[in-house]
């Protein structure tokens, strides 16, 4: 898939900006604050329909703006030999009022239609956060991958969070009363929570088998090392490899059973999926707890590349690859070694933000129409960005 043109309007920085990319190598350079990441943002939304750096819509609305808007030009792969398939999409956000998600000039009933049409994949620095911090960014970055590859496991994830919160606020009224709630009220909640949970759980487990090939691979792209990376999945109880989603469902039914009086001390459901652990290694060091700064950030590189990797598989579409200041801390012999890799055939089209050019001019040939390079200035009156001269004449 290739994004060939963006158009942004009140969005952060910029006030109305339009720009038009090549189809490999996209560097966006410029100054911090000028407006770099607010267009990786921009498509981030349109793929997803929401941000990568915000909880809130809010806060990309640029100041005294009724709303913003944001819409890009796609061409998805065609079969063997036959042009692209182009696709418009457009999001709309009015504070009050939410978002608003077309393609194809047609409004989605639901914003999380989109998920899976336009695959995506960013770096950021927060992305540190995945190996350093707790479990919830980890199953956020399973989620997303899975969520992306199939509509059914979204589907069971949105279900199986709007089931829990049912079952909490049985489980919360009747903490405040004392006596343990009817079973009428809760069993139908629980068994919900098994069958979307063990569901849930079952393919998570099916990815990460698959996701570990992935993993090495990208590792071995990013950082020189002897050590294997790999990922333990922790959930529920010990299941055997190929455990039957009935199989789980038991475990599951038989945790719930034994956290019963707990949940109804505290309020709240004590297990499931939602409190599911994964474990990064890099041979027999745990990264989360001794890995070093370094370890944190290629790690981080490398998970992002194998979910690039596997989204290219699954999909047959290759996913947008967005790059937010992924070079600021490599050496020009990784830095090289990464762009000779978003220059082959194993990577589509990829937007990079850097604060300068220099470190990509001697390695990606900006002046063929593969590649491109444009220049992001921050201003009074908002962001700008330049094309190459020789197009701008």
């Amino acid at each position: 898939m290739v994004l060939r043109s963006l158009r942004l309007r009140s969005f952060r920085a910029h006030v109305e900006t339009e720009i038009r990319f090549a189809p490999k190598v996209n560097l966006l350079y410029g100054p911090n604050g000028a407006g770099k990441t607010n267009v990786l943002e921009a498509v981030h939304y349109l793929c997803l329909s929401k941000s990568f750096l915000a909880a809130r819509d809010r806060y990309a609305l640029r100041q005294g703006s009724p709303y913003f808007e944001v819409e890009g030009q796609f061409e998805k792969n065609g079969e063997a030999g036959a042009p692209g398939r182009e696709r418009e999409a457009r999001l709309v956000y009015v504070p009050g009022e939410g978002k608003k998600m077309f393609l194809g000039g047609a409004p989605l009933d639901r914003l999380a239609d989109v998920v899976g049409r336009l695959p995506v994949v960013v770096f950021s620095p927060g992305d540190i956060a995945l190996t350093a911090e707790g479990p919830k960014e980890r199953r956020k970055f399973v989620n997303n991958i899975l969520s992306q590859e199939r509509p059914a496991y979204l589907d069971d994830l949105m279900k199986y969070r709007r089931a829990r919160r049912q079952r909490n606020e049985v489980l919360k009224e009747y903490k405040k009363r004392g006596p343990s709630p009817p079973a009428h009220l809760v069993e139908p909640w629980t068994e919900e929570l098994v069958a979307l949970g063990s569901r849930i759980i079952q393919r998570r487990r099916q990815f990460l088998d698959a996701f570990a090939g992935h993993l090495e691979t990208a590792y071995a792209h990013v950082e020189a090392a002897t050590e294997r990376p790999t990922v333990e999945y922790d959930a529920l109880a010990d299941l055997p490899d190929g455990a039957a989603v009935e199989d789980i469902a038991d475990a599951f039914r038989d945790a719930l059973e034994r956290t019963r009086r707990g949940e109804e001390r505290r309020g709240r459901t004590l297990v499931g999926p939602q409190r599911d652990e994964l474990v990064f290694r890099l041979g027999e060091l745990e990264v989360r707890r001794y890995g070093s700064q370094g370890q944190h950030r290629t790690f981080g590189m490398a998970l992002k590349l194998a979910q690039y990797f596997y989204l290219r598989e699954r999909l047959e579409e290759p996913p947008l690859l967005l790059l937010d200041d992924a070079f600021g801390k490599l050496d020009a012999e990784r830095t090289a070694a990464f762009l000779d890799l978003l220059k082959s055939d194993e990577i589509g089209q990829s937007l990079v933000t850097a604060t300068g050019r220099a470190a990509f001019d001697a390695d990606v040939p900006f002046g063929e129409r593969t590649h491109r390079a444009l220049r992001v200035e921050g201003g009074a009156e908002g962001a700008q960005v330049h094309p190459p001269r020789r197009e701008a004449a």
